[in-house]
């Protein structure tokens, strides 16, 4: 009966951690997936930061905002003021079959958030996809294209080899109230997010702390931007982020939560120039190595 419950207990834990190595490689699979698709961050060619006034956007020399010769030559006109922005038709009007917001192209005021540009409208025509974005008081033109460099050129993600060792469980410690933190960017803006706790957790020995944010009310997930001592030679240099799932016990209450940081994943800025990430808090630097996760795209 013992030798059948070793047995038994054997198999049960080769199958668990058979499921868990799917399951990184999926996540692998996944985001590879993602850089990959014609919006995703590989095709990103462009971030044009407006000034006040009108910034006209084509391919023709004129334009202030230049595109290559296979866009249209008169695109569009983004006026800045006021912190508004407002899209206005080029001299012969808007080229035909360009959308915005998925309907024809009319002048309008164009829907620019705060730090967050999930429901900022696009303009949409042949390979092109460009929108307004507003980082502080700062406002720009993201443009991407489903034809980039980049996404031509992709070549396959680097990963250190998945080490069960590095994935913890970790205690939540809920904040009552839920303080704030001021999150710098890489382009030196700066806003606030919300923090509603930290995860507490033990890997070597020894106890860390790690604060994540909450990026939207409704998320259901928490996001930690964090950086190890292998940002200085193997992963990239300002950081990596990793997403979990929330707390057992809900974010305002203590628990646990899982930290897998096998899936730590490096931020869109380790691919392009033309992105606006976070930097890591203080104290989500750890001075530890983190040998797991994604390494540096760029060499």
């Amino acid at each position: 009966m013992l030798l059948f419950a070793a047995i038994s207990l054997a198999q049960a834990v080769r199958a668990q951690d058979s499921a868990w190595q799917k399951s990184v490689d999926e996540f692998h699979e996944k985001h590879t997936a993602n850089l990959q698709k014609p919006d995703g961050w590989l095709s990103l060619v462009g971030l044009e930061w407006l000034q006040p006034g009108d910034t006209s956007v084509g391919s023709a020399p004129d334009n202030k905002v230049k595109l290559p010769a296979a866009h249209p030559a008169h695109l569009a006109v983004f006026h800045l003021e006021n912190n508004v922005v407002t899209l206005l038709p080029p001299k012969d009007g808007f080229p035909a079959g360009l959308v915005v917001g998925g309907k024809a192209a009319a002048q309008q005021v164009l829907r620019t958030d705060p730090d967050s540009d999930k429901n900022n409208p696009h303009l949409i025509v042949g390979t092109l996809n460009l929108y307004a974005i507003r980082r502080e008081g700062r406002f720009a033109l993201r443009i991407k294209d489903s034809e980039s460099p980049s996404l031509k050129q992709f070549h396959a993600l680097k990963w250190y080899s998945p080490d069960e060792a590095y994935r913890v469980t970790a205690k939540w410690i809920p904040y009552t109230p839920p303080k704030s933190v001021t999150l710098l960017t890489l382009v030196g803006t700066s806003y606030p997010q919300p923090v509603p706790g930290a995860a507490e957790f033990v890997l070597q020995g020894k106890t860390y702390k790690l604060e994540p944010v909450l990026e939207d009310p409704a998320d259901t997930k928490l996001f930690f931007i964090l950086r190890d001592t292998t940002s200085a030679t193997t992963t990239y240099g300002a950081c990596r982020f990793l997403y979990t799932a929330l707390p057992s016990n809900g974010l305002d209450k203590p628990g646990e939560l899982v930290l897998d940081f096998n899936r730590l994943e490096n931020p869109p800025c380790a691919y392009t120039p033309y992105a606006t990430c976070p930097l890591p808090p203080q104290g989500n630097r750890l001075p530890i190595a983190l040998p797991v996760g994604e390494k540096r795209y760029h060499d």
